[in-house]
């Protein structure tokens, strides 16, 4: 069972013009319900570099210094998801991604 606030390494290719690519670390975004009735989640790319942004909380994740790129959420289809990585607290980036959408 996938959990919000739970990372896994996903591959987010084939992409298109300027939407992250690659394998890299994601965040899951999408509420537990969600994640347990769908065959898709949505999820939050992770990244050590980019442009600072309002909308691109910087945390520590893994002892790494990274930025969440709220701005490029997306819905994958959970065959997407590999291996678990571990987790980010809810009060580090729910705001940002709240304060996104009002």
């Amino acid at each position: 069972m996938v959990k919000c606030g739970e990372v896994y390494w996903v591959n987010l290719d084939p992409t298109f013009g300027t939407e992250i690519k690659k394998t890299r670390p994601a965040l899951i975004v999408s509420p537990d319900d969600l994640n347990d009735a769908l065959p898709r989640v949505i999820i939050a790319p992770l990244t050590s570099k980019g442009q600072s942004l309002g909308c691109r909380p910087e945390i520590v994740f893994n002892n790494r210094p990274s930025r969440l790129l709220l701005d490029q959420i997306r819905s994958v289809d959970k065959r997407r998801l590999l291996e678990k990585m571990g987790e980010i607290e809810i009060k580090l980036w729910h705001s940002t991604l709240l304060e996104m959408f009002e």
